[in-house]
Order: structure tokens, then C-alpha cells, then sequence
């Protein structure tokens, strides 16, 4: 035990006194929570959570990125994707190069349950922090304490706080507006050739939860959402239809796209499409980076002009 501990103490203790470390809140690879130790303000960030790299460019740290995934790029942050002798390419979210991200030497190691199983393999490297949104706790609530978890590192409390401030006030007027109004939220790739209910435990709970519509299909709580027909969907017939374009989140070539496949006789027949209350969310922010500041900011703006409290 002592001598694993040992190993597990040489990349930091070398570099970092404890007096410089800061103890966060994580995952492990078994999706348990644990405290760990990481650099204070850490200058080289290997992040292969979108989420987290989202949230630190809005805090203006970006510059400090030295690995990571650019097989997907984020739209909503093409900088961050285009090649650099500074960055290291790590792959994909889901396979990353981990000669690379050793070769890049970062204090602190960010990931999403995409490779949660690699957690104790990572951390021989650095100290990996996971978070992920957790639904059942509450989507927002659980992007607030992710958010102040990971100022911790940083020092940057004051600023997550006046974030989580500016997204409570736009909740109560969405849920003003939405109050009375019944939704679905359905999820399409083409690859199953039909699209998923997806319920208020799942990837877009907030319209359920914390936005206030009444969602008609809450019982489907898988992540990915349950299947279900268009004859379903005109049956429950809704004030709103969301719709999550699972393949252009992740520009899969050649997919047909989610607004195509919406386009028939029954969904015409509902009364979101009469009231022109069928929304098309911003996939990657709802998908990739689901949790991060600008997707947040990306989701609420995508409820507040259906609601028409924006234009």
C-alpha cells in the first residue's frame, strides 16, 4: 500500500507542496464520489470533457489548454479546434491517445463519463477531475455545484457564483412563461431511424424540471431516451415538440436531418406544428457539452425564444 501510495504522490509532490494543492470533488471509474487533490490554478490543462472546456473558456483560460479531443470540434468554439503546435490532439472523446497526453505533461487532467472507465490508468499521469450532470439530482443544481467544484481549482468562486446568479433569475421567467404548457423532448439519429422520448431524468430534463413545462412523456428515463412513433407523438399531442439532432451534434456524414424526418402528415397534424412550436435545440450544446457555461447559456436562449421571451 505504501509504495502505490508512493507512486501515486511522485508527479504532484514533485512539482506541487501540499500547500499548493486543493482538494475537489470527483468521480471514479466507477462512478463513485471521490475527493481529489489537484494543483492549485493549474497552467497545463489536458481536458477531454467539453463541458469543462467550455466553462474555462468563458473564464478566460483557454490559453492554459495543452491536450485535447479535436476529432468532434464544438461549433460554438472552433478555436480550440483547429491544429496547434501548442495543443496536443488527443483523438476523440471517447479513445484518447495517452502517449500524447503524457507527452504533454498537464497538471490536471479533465474527463467525462465517455472514459470514465480509464479513470486509474489517467491518474498515473495527473490528477484526473470527472464530473458529469447529474439528472437525477437536478440538471441545474448539479451544473452549479460542478461549477463551483471546479472554480475551487482555480480560485475563480466569485465568478461561478454571478454565473449560477444570472441563470436562476432567466428560470423564474421561463417558468412564468412555460407554466400550463405541455412538451416533449424527442432525441433523433439516424442510425436507429427513429427518434427517443426522452423523460425528466434524462438529457434535456431542464424543460421538465427546472424550465417548467409539464413533459406528456416523463416516464421514458433512459439517457438516451425510449422509442417511440409519430403516431405517439400526435397521440400526446403536446403545445411543444424539442427536438435533439443527435447526428448533427456529432456532424455525422450523411445523416438525414432530424427537421427532414419531422416533416410528414402526422407530425403536421400536431398542434406544436399548427402553433409553429416545433423547436430544433442546439444539438451540440444539449450533447457534447451538456453542463458547461455557454451550452447553458446556449439551451436557455433556445427555451426563451420558443417561449418568445427573446427574438
Amino acid at each position: 500500500g505504501a509504495l502505490s501510495a508512493i507512486t501515486a504522490l511522485s508527479f504532484s509532490s514533485a512539482a506541487f507542496a501540499a500547500s499548493d494543492l486543493v482538494e475537489v470533488q470527483s468521480l471514479n471509474a466507477a462512478n463513485k464520489p471521490i475527493t481529489v487533490a489537484v494543483p492549485k490554478n493549474p497552467q497545463r490543462i489536458a481536458v477531454a470533457d467539453f463541458s469543462v472546456l467550455d466553462t474555462l473558456d468563458h473564464w478566460g483560460l483557454g490559453e492554459r489548454i495543452v491536450a485535447l479531443p479535436q476529432t468532434t470540434a464544438l461549433p460554438y468554439l472552433p478555436q480550440y479546434f483547429k491544429k496547434s503546435k501548442k495543443v496536443t490532439n488527443l483523438g476523440t472523446l471517447k479513445e484518447i491517445d495517452l502517449e500524447g497526453l503524457m507527452a504533454a505533461e498537464p497538471d490536471v487532467i479533465f474527463i467525462s463519463g465517455r472514459l470514465a472507465k480509464k479513470y486509474d490508468e489517467l491518474s498515473k499521469i495527473a490528477p484526473v477531475v470527472f464530473m458529469t450532470a447529474d439528472h437525477e439530482k437536478g440538471t441545474f443544481k448539479s451544473f452549479s455545484d460542478n461549477l463551483m467544484n471546479l472554480a475551487k481549482i482555480f480560485g475563480k468562486e466569485a465568478a461561478a457564483q454571478a454565473d449560477i446568479d444570472h441563470f436562476t433569475g432567466r428560470i423564474d421567467r421561463i417558468r412564468a412563461a412555460s407554466a400550463g404548457k405541455t412538451a416533449v423532448a424527442v432525441s433523433y439519429t439516424h442510425l436507429r431511424a427513429h427518434f427517443n422520448l426522452l423523460g425528466n431524468k434524462a438529457r434535456c430534463a431542464l424543460i421538465g424540471n427546472e424550465f417548467g413545462f409539464q413533459n406528456v412523456a416523463q416516464n421514458a428515463n433512459a439517457n438516451h431516451g425510449n422509442e417511440a412513433s409519430f403516431e405517439l407523438l400526435l397521440k400526446l399531442n403536446p403545445d411543444y415538440i424539442f427536438v435533439l439532432d443527435r447526428d448533427s451534434a456529432i456532424a455525422r456524414p450523411g445523416a438525414k436531418v432530424a427537421a427532414d424526418v419531422m416533416n410528414n402528415e402526422l407530425v403536421a397534424c400536431t398542434k406544436a406544428k399548427a402553433e409553429g412550436h416545433i423547436v430544433y435545440l442546439s444539438a451540440a450544446s444539449w450533447y457534447l457539452a451538456d453542463g458547461g457555461y455557454t451550452s447553458m447559456n446556449l439551451q436557455f436562449q433556445d427555451i426563451e425564444k420558443a417561449l418568445g421571451l427573446t427574438k
